[in-house]
């Protein structure tokens, strides 16, 4: 079976975001921010929270463009931050980050993979393995986005995990029974909901010193 060949939009590092979803098409940037999950991202602001700074950098960075964070910072903040701000819990940049972050971090997701025998690897994974040990592990049904193969390849390479969580920040399903593929989710762009079968992690690209 043919390996992936590198993709500019692979995380080769485990990144997040905490997105949110509106009621309804169309209602990101309605008034009262309606939404009805939070989605922890995998995957794989220009702000005063300075304190974060340090955090932030090792993980949420941009992996498309190392040297320049606040830019994708700051799309993350007027597309995602703004519509979570209905919760208290998330209603400024630090809460919002700072936030994020604890979560991340107390989910330990990069850590559960490596312990499930999970890492980048030039072999491939069966997407079912992969999302019935992370529901194993925290009770709640992942989303696992791929890139579909290019020309050439004949495999999905893994983009990104969705963990997804309540307004009360509870873990909760990211998919439910009889919602379509890719409903719902907070995909970068070329990311689709995988197909059940074999898709590669590839390890890291280097990039010159």
């Amino acid at each position: 079976m043919k390996p992936a060949a590198p993709h500019s939009l692979l995380l080769s590092s485990l990144c997040l975001a905490l997105c949110c979803l509106g009621g309804a098409r169309g209602s990101r940037r309605s008034g009262n921010h309606e939404w009805k999950k939070l989605i922890m991202v995998h995957h794989w602001p220009v702000t005063v929270c300075k304190d974060l700074l340090p955090k932030m950098k090792m993980y949420w960075p941009d992996v498309i463009h190392p040297l320049n964070h606040s830019h994708f910072w700051k799309h993350e903040w007027e597309k995602h931050g703004t519509c979570a701000a209905q919760v208290d819990a998330l209603n400024s940049q630090k809460k919002y980050f700072g936030g994020s972050l604890d979560l991340y971090q107390g989910l330990a997701l990069n850590s559960m993979l490596q312990k499930l025998g999970i890492k980048p690897s030039i072999n491939y994974y069966q997407i079912s393995d992969i999302k019935d040990a992370l529901a194993g592990i925290y009770g709640v049904i992942p989303k696992v986005q791929c890139l579909p193969p290019k020309q050439g390849e004949e495999v999905q390479t893994i983009g990104q995990i969705e963990l997804c969580f309540t307004k009360e920040l509870r873990l909760r399903n990211c998919t439910e029974p009889g919602e379509p593929r890719g409903a719902g989710g907070a995909g970068g762009p070329g990311l689709e909901v995988c197909e059940d079968g074999p898709a590669f992690y590839p390890p890291p690209q280097q990039t010159a010193p």
